[in-house]
């Protein structure tokens, strides 16, 4: 059986650094925003390439206190409109929505998947603030463009790029987390820098919100017992930014693995019954998963099993279908509606043996 994603083999690979790493987290007496946070953060911005990352509990914390911190310092308003890709988890909603504000479906790009620069723009009205980009997938949005447009209307942009670490823009030069006003990571332990358990990061070129997230983070406190704002807790646990340190410096070297996967998923898969990834064949895409997309989703799926093959769905329901977003029941969003109809998740991850990677083109070769 080839799993879809092996959890316990990518991070055995580690155990040696990460036992001695919990004996010096023990022995340290400290377990709150210590020191090993406070070397994760200087590390991941320096791999971002920005000022400041501020480590939090996780992915859904680290949009919706980016978005708190920018109401607090008066760029957002209560009831502001953010535009959010429609394909997409849930998570991104949830921030717009617990934070006050209001999202606006786009759809999405039919060959990328991700959020429509030409649907960003026929949608453009007064009451939009700001744009939420998710790099689905671990494949950037179009950043340049949707810079340019947000600079025009005097948007925030703001990165969602839980699928997309060390992902390059090579037109920028610049990686995710680096591209726009602020942005959210989630390191949950299925993530390309995945830790073993919950935690987050903001990474931000923005002094003022580099404090101000670093307040709500921690009971709204830069001092023990003196509470200068409403805050939350929300901080990067030490164990996990410690194991983080120790997986952040084979994060480039996996990605190149999966990159390497993918090539040879798209070059060698050939059945004309399975829609493959849009992929350049540069660094901008560093396949969290990889996404086909088949006509008969549970034909295909049954074929995977039938040959040991694992997979998942990402994402059987679109937010706007799901009962906790029933206001939203009623729109028209036919492209996003059809991808969540049709995508399957095959195995990818850096510990896939070359073997298993080619059981997987031979079968769905086979389909």
């Amino acid at each position: 059986m080839i799993p879809f994603l092996d959890l316990h083999k990518i991070n055995a690979r580690f155990e040696n650094e990460f036992s001695s790493t919990f004996s010096g987290f023990l022995n340290s007496g400290r377990y709150i925003l210590g020191r090993e946070v406070e070397i994760f953060e200087s590390n991941f911005a320096d791999y971002c390439g920005t000022s400041h990352c501020i480590g939090v509990a996780n992915g859904l914390e680290a949009l919706t206190l980016i978005f708190k911190a920018y109401i607090e310092l008066g760029k957002l308003e209560i009831g502001d409109q953010i535009m959010v890709p429609a394909n997409t988890y849930i998570a991104s909603m949830l921030a717009i929505i617990n934070s006050g504000l209001e999202p606006v479906f786009v759809e999405p790009d039919a060959k990328s998947f991700n959020i429509s620069v030409s649907d960003v723009e026929s949608q453009m009205h007064p009451n939009i603030k700001g744009i939420l980009a998710v790099h689905l997938y671990g494949q950037l949005a179009d950043m340049e463009a949707l810079n340019a447009i947000a600079k025009s209307n005097n948007l925030l942009l703001i990165e969602d790029a839980a699928q997309a670490h060390g992902a390059l823009s090579i037109s920028e030069g610049k990686k995710a987390g680096n591209l726009s006003d602020a942005a959210a990571f989630s390191f949950y332990p299925s993530k390309n820098l995945g830790a073993l358990g919950d935690a987050g990061a903001v990474t931000t070129n923005d002094e003022d919100l580099y404090h101000k997230i670093s307040l709500l983070r921690n009971y709204g406190s830069s001092k023990k017992y003196v509470n200068q704002t409403l805050g939350f807790n929300s901080r990067l646990d030490e164990l996990q930014a410690a194991f983080l340190n120790i997986k952040l410096k084979h994060l480039d070297a996996d990605n190149l693995r999966r990159q390497q996967i993918a090539k040879q998923y798209i070059s060698e898969i050939t059945n004309a019954k399975i829609k493959l990834p849009s992929y350049s064949g540069q660094q901008d895409h560093v396949f969290h998963t990889f996404v086909v997309q088949v006509t008969n989703r549970n034909k295909f799926i049954a074929h995977l099993n039938n040959n040991d093959i694992g997979y998942l769905i990402h994402y059987p329901i679109p937010p706007h279908k799901q009962d906790a977003l029933f206001t939203y029941k009623n729109l028209s969003l036919p492209i996003t509606e059809f991808i969540h109809d049709t995508v399957v998740s095959i195995p990818m991850s850096p510990v896939l043996t070359d073997d298993d990677v080619q059981h997987v083109i031979n079968a769905l070769n086979n389909y």
